[in-house]
């Protein structure tokens, strides 16, 4: 794997009291976060999503709170372009080529946080391998961060927003028949937000080849 020096990113972590200050981050409103639900908008958004090098990723579970209780996860699956996301909710039986068709698509460059759970989970559900997939994590380590870093401090670092990351919503319920708006926003614009710092950082050129992880490499 290739290392690289961000130069113009700041290695200090900010506090939770230096990001409330920041300006809040501009995300996809409700008319550009489409839930598909039928077949034909399955295949529209495989079009639009084929067209894309890199997309941001994410995923989204209902939580555990009874100890020993297992997940059952994850629940919602999204994928974010630079103008428009896709929410998908996994009990949908037409989904399940979508998902494969782009998660073992190697053209298709799968950008987010912590993604070898949700490679994980999605193996486990579906028996999706999800091929070319980039964490930023890893990217902001090789930078020079120590801690581990997420969506929110992230945001702040690279891009000097506040990315708004409501508890309620992360911990509401996301096997729920119908997703509430905020949740659809919660959840589309956490992997809008992985594909901002991505360009912002630069990694669309060749500095990011080297952290992009394949099923060979994983």
């Amino acid at each position: 794997m290739r290392h690289f020096k961000i130069n113009s990113v700041s290695t200090r972590r900010p506090t939770q009291d230096e990001i409330a200050q920041l300006e809040p981050f501009s995300g996809l409103p409700l008319d550009r976060i489409d839930l598909l639900t039928t077949a034909a908008a399955f295949e529209d958004a495989r079009q639009q999503l084929i067209r894309e090098r890199f997309v941001g990723f994410d995923t989204e579970s209902k939580p555990t709170f009874a100890k020993g209780e297992r997940s059952t996860g994850p629940h919602v699956v999204q994928f974010a372009m630079r103008e428009r996301a896709f929410i998908v909710q996994t009990n949908n039986a037409a989904a399940h080529e979508f998902f494969k068709a782009i998660l073992e698509s190697a053209a298709i460059v799968k950008v987010g946080f912590g993604l070898r759970t949700d490679r994980a989970a999605l193996l486990l559900k579906y028996g999706a391998q999800a091929r070319s997939t980039l964490d930023l994590a890893t990217a902001l380590r090789q930078a020079g961060f120590r801690q581990a870093v997420g969506a929110k401090a992230a945001v702040a670092i690279v891009l000097q927003r506040r990315l708004r990351k409501s508890k309620a919503v992360s911990t509401s319920n996301w096997a729920r028949q119908h997703l509430l708006p905020n949740q659809l926003l919660y959840a589309a614009n956490d992997a809008y937000a992985a594909l901002a710092v991505f360009y912002a950082l630069g990694l669309h050129e060749e500095s990011g080849e080297g952290l992009i992880l394949n099923q060979e490499n994983r």
